[in-house]
């Protein structure tokens, strides 16, 4: 798996989020963690609860170089589409998952019954994730881990996943990444420079974020590899230098 060069995406669902009602902390959440272990986020897509979209947004990022964290409805309530979409998605069973039911059982007793335990059916041939909250797992298909939407569940699960399944993955790639920020001047006066860097650095991803407030001010930078972020930056500080701005970190 080292030798194949992988990307994160997230799918968030839940019409609380895209109404307002809560703000998403996934997003950030896994930004950071995969970062933390030299991993990039490529990608987030938000969903309503519907079930024909959850199954087409799902069938559509369905790839061998893609692992996926899908995050919301796969509760028992009539709003919780996720575990059917995601067996439709794979042309897969709905099944009664047998080690599923065990560990509902043990959490909940006769109180898994007749509602809780609906969240043991699970696609067929699907891995379990542990829950170690409240014990209710998550489950995986291929590279696609199926979460709750609550917080403090599913991050403790991506934490298990990543290091479960995919610990050859981290802290495995040379990423990098530096700015500098240059004051009272606009992106246009600095286009010339940008397509310099870019054409002498294919490699790597530049990157220019204004700001208005309280100065007028550019985030300047780039990502990368390390060896070549650490030039294309230095040469970005002369420039600068050269083209008669002040610039600081």
């Amino acid at each position: 798996m080292r030798h194949i060069k992988m990307e994160f995406g997230a799918l968030i669902i839940g019409d609380e989020i895209l109404s307002g009602k809560r703000q998403d902390k996934h997003f950030d959440y896994l930004q950071k963690t995969l970062k933390k272990y030299g991993l990039l986020l490529s990608w987030v897509k938000y969903i309503q609860d519907d079930s024909h979209e959850i199954i087409q947004s799902i069938k559509e990022s369905i790839n061998p170089q893609t692992i996926v964290f899908s995050f919301g409805g796969i509760g028992a309530t009539p709003d919780d589409f996720t575990r059917q979409a995601a067996a439709d998605a794979f042309n897969l069973k709905l099944i009664r998952n047998d080690e599923a039911v065990k560990r509902i059982e043990v959490q909940f007793g006769e109180g898994a019954y007749p509602k809780r335990i609906l969240m043991a059916d699970i696609p067929d041939s699907a891995l379990l994730i542990p829950n170690e909250i409240n014990k209710i797992p998550g489950f995986k298909i291929r590279h696609y881990h199926f979460l709750p939407g609550f917080p403090e569940m599913a991050w403790p699960m991506v934490e298990w996943i990543l290091n479960e399944y995919y610990k050859g993955l981290l802290n495995q790639n040379d990423f990098a990444e530096a700015s500098i920020w240059v004051n009272d001047v606009s992106e246009s006066q600095l286009i010339d420079l940008m397509n310099g860097i870019v054409k002498k650095y294919p490699e790597i991803k530049l990157f220019s974020l204004p700001k208005l407030r309280p100065v007028k001010t550019i985030e300047l930078g780039v990502k990368g590899q390390s060896k070549l972020v650490h030039e294309a930056i230095q040469e970005i500080q002369a420039k600068i230098v050269h083209l008669g701005y002040l610039w600081h970190k």
